[in-house]
């Protein structure tokens, strides 16, 4: 299974910092999963101008086919102004409408206050589901409160990461055997 994470800003330091401990969890308890962190501040990704995401060069293609060839991507954002980083917008902008169809997608969101907690309920999920996303329907919401230098302290926050991990793989083990059964029907 391929998962890929992303540090959806290229500003801040707690969404990677929080992205990094997920790949460490998945490596830990997923090791025989490929994992691929893709922060977004270590590339250079071009504007979407509606090009199909194959016909992109460099880092623009490198983070949209590692996206693509996924079978299950975990979303890290902050709140920037009561939304999702412009970053972020742009890869969804960069990939097909069907591009999350058959992957599962789990978040993982940052934020200076717990009054931004809806901007996933009402942005981000409903972008997800119009990409075809098989969602995690629960997330782990971070609050600034929750890290110390660049490093996460609420054993509780720890904890959801935790069952985040472990509910996208979960999930996407559970899809794959539901479409391998199905397919097994058919005999072409």
């Amino acid at each position: 299974m391929k998962i890929t994470v992303i540090s959806g800003s290229i500003v801040g330091s707690k969404t990677k910092t929080a992205m990094s401990k997920v790949v460490q969890m998945l490596e830990n308890k997923y090791s025989e999963h490929e994992v691929t962190l893709l922060d977004l501040a270590d590339y250079k990704v071009e504007f979407s101008d509606g090009r199909n995401f194959f016909e992109y060069e460099g880092d623009t293609k490198y983070v949209a086919e590692t996206i693509m060839g996924a079978d299950a991507i975990i979303i890290g954002t902050p709140v920037f102004q009561a939304s999702i980083p412009g970053t972020l917008k742009n890869i969804f902008d960069l990939l097909p409408v069907n591009a999350f169809r058959d992957k599962v997608v789990s978040m993982l969101v940052t934020a200076g206050t717990p009054k931004h907690y809806l901007m996933v309920e009402q942005q981000l999920k409903p972008i997800l589901a119009y990409m075809k996303a098989q969602i995690v329907q629960t997330y782990v919401f971070i609050e600034e409160k929750d890290f110390y230098r660049k490093e996460i302290t609420n054993d509780d926050v720890l904890f959801r990461m935790e069952r985040l991990v472990e509910d996208t793989v979960v999930l996407t083990e559970t899809y794959r055997s539901i479409r391998e059964a199905k397919e097994a029907k058919y005999d072409f």
